[in-house]
């Protein structure tokens, strides 16, 4: 027998942050205190709210196969959300929800990349953008961006990645690992270098939005004059709800888009949880303004963890905007040893935080910067301050 895995498999990376959550869960049970400071997940408990509509929904027997693009009522509430927050006019026929922001990724590069086709990733990206996209024969192509600029791409360096065979951008804003924030000028300049490229489609990754600490607020790249039309909004109800076990993320997109992913995703997973899917919405129905104080205290984090990382020398960091990350510069530490051992680089340093620190970070490696780390700040305060303590002492 062959026991050999397919080929793409093969060349695909495992998870990053998902690797190192399983690393420090092991060395948890082996009686380790590993404070994790690697997955992307909020630490607070669901709102009631959703919780009473999920109960709810199960008495009054949800429990058949949903329609493969997200119940009719549920596409009605993601409609109403889009135009209520973000400026956007869709029809129904516009809307596929899915079971994860992830998974509406994957089914928008299955569908609209050949072989061969590109797609620019301002890095740092999310750990998994540049997989999807090799899952469907493209070819990601990274542009390096810096943390004097707050990891932000300039519309000159989009204009120098662009050719012939460049097919999509892909972003997020708020930015998951750095934490940035493209506002509504900076995004009409990306905008003014597409306009010349009308066959480029824009994937823009909003499921951040909510957790957004800017004075100028959120602005969705669809609403920029002339992009709604080639624009894939991504969003969902992990990040802002705390809801990432409940598996459903959302496209908003032009019709021929969201129809070619509902035929694929029909052949593949078929409609979202039903359970979950009444909960959502409930969870959209209701204002953002409900959801205000966990924005709050992760603006409190940020501060707290951007204070202590100040106070540390050869952590290099700048002021996020948005999401539960700091994404700090540690190539300080590069050919340096620490008690012993050799840190080369990013991948070095983060094993070295776990194995020496017990506190779990993710190398900058995974998402296109080999300078950096990701350090989540979705955990208590208390958990926040003994993890910088003791990675102040580890490299002390």
């Amino acid at each position: 027998m062959n026991n050999q895995v397919s080929e793409r498999l093969q060349k695909m990376s495992t998870s990053a942050t998902l690797a190192m959550a399983a690393k420090a869960r092991s060395l948890k049970n082996d009686g380790v205190d590993v404070i994790g400071l690697s997955l992307g997940e909020p630490d607070f408990d669901i709102p009631d709210f959703i919780k009473e509509a999920a109960k709810q929904a199960i008495d009054d027997n949800y429990s058949s196969y949903t329609p493969v693009d997200g119940y009719a009522d549920l596409k009605e509430a993601i409609i109403n959300k889009f135009k209520r927050d973000n400026n956007i006019d869709y029809t129904a026929n516009s809307i596929v929800v899915s079971t994860g922001a992830k998974q509406s990724l994957y089914n928008v590069a299955m569908v609209v990349l050949n072989k061969g086709d590109e797609v620019i990733l301002p890095a740092p990206y999310w750990v998994s953008y540049s997989d999807i996209v090799k899952l469907a024969e493209g070819v990601p192509v990274e542009v390096s961006t810096s943390i004097e600029n707050d990891f932000k791409m300039t519309a000159e360096q989009l204009e120098t990645a662009i050719n012939d065979k460049t097919r999509m951008l892909w972003f997020s804003s708020p930015c998951n690992p750095s934490g940035s924030f493209y506002s509504k000028e900076e995004l009409e300049s990306l905008a003014q270098v597409l306009k010349k490229y009308p066959d480029i489609i824009v994937v823009s990754d909003e499921i951040y939005e909510h957790i957004n600490f800017s004075s100028g607020g959120h602005t969705s790249f669809a609403t920029i004059e002339g992009m709604q039309e080639r624009t894939i909004t991504v969003n969902g109800v992990s990040k802002a709800f705390a809801m990432t076990g409940w598996r459903i993320g959302y496209i908003g997109a032009p019709e021929w888009i969201a129809r070619a992913c509902n035929k694929l995703q029909g052949q593949v997973t078929s409609g979202a949880n039903a359970i979950a899917q009444r909960a959502v919405i409930t969870a959209l129905q209701e204002s953002p303004s409900k959801i205000q104080y966990m924005v709050d205290e992760f603006k409190q984090r940020r501060d707290l963890v951007l204070q202590k990382l100040n106070d540390i020398q050869g952590f290099k960091v700048n002021v996020p905007e948005g999401a539960f990350y700091v994404f700090p510069d540690i190539s300080y530490f590069f050919g340096k040893t620490l008690k012993n051992k050799k840190i080369a680089n990013a991948s070095d340093f983060a094993l070295y935080l776990l194995e020496e620190a017990h506190v779990a970070t993710v190398t900058g490696e995974a998402f296109g910067n080999p300078d950096c780390i990701r350090i989540s700040y979705a955990a208590s305060e208390k958990e926040l301050l003994e993890a910088l303590r003791r990675i102040e002492e580890a490299v002390s």
